[in-house]
């Protein structure tokens, strides 16, 4: 059985709301600081512009969050040997500590958001949440390999 567009739109509601609460948290204070170093973390020592597109805001908003992260000893910055005009921003010893901190503060808070469930609850909604993930992530794939372009096919063009 198909879901009905009454289904996706109640969906599409809840997470839309669950998003700009998570969205709103990440622009502010620890959750920001967070978000910045779960990513530079993340590997490779990494680009200001490719943090800025990673958390979706302004190359100049980024370059004045890691720069607090410097200031504090928990970034590091190299210049980038192939291109001067960029460096490559890396995690310390000491921003691997406050991730791990942050990291566990925001266990906490989740973790008191669902004190009342059910573990099988909680394990459900993980579950359908990467399920909601990988489809989101085939259907990118279609339309990456798919002729013409997504909004020209959208409007008849392709």
């Amino acid at each position: 059985m198909k879901c009905t567009g009454d289904d996706v739109r109640e969906m599409v509601g809840a997470l839309m709301t669950v998003v700009s609460g998570i969205e709103r948290a990440k622009r502010q204070g620890e959750a920001s600081t967070l978000s910045l170093l779960y990513l530079i973390a993340g590997g490779e020592p990494v680009r200001p512009s490719a943090l800025s597109e990673q958390m979706g805001v302004n190359q100049s908003s980024v370059t004045r969050q890691v720069q607090a992260l410097l200031a504090a000893g928990m970034a590091a910055v190299e210049a980038d040997p192939s291109d001067g005009r960029s460096c490559f921003v890396t995690i310390t010893d000491v921003g691997r500590r406050e991730l791990e901190r942050l990291e566990e503060i925001g266990l906490q808070r989740f973790g008191s958001f669902v004190e009342d469930w059910e573990p099988d609850e909680v394990r459900t909604l993980a579950r359908l949440l990467r399920k909601l993930e990988e489809s989101k992530s085939a259907v990118r794939q279609r339309e990456t390999h798919s002729d013409g372009r997504h909004w020209q096919r959208q409007r008849g063009k392709g």
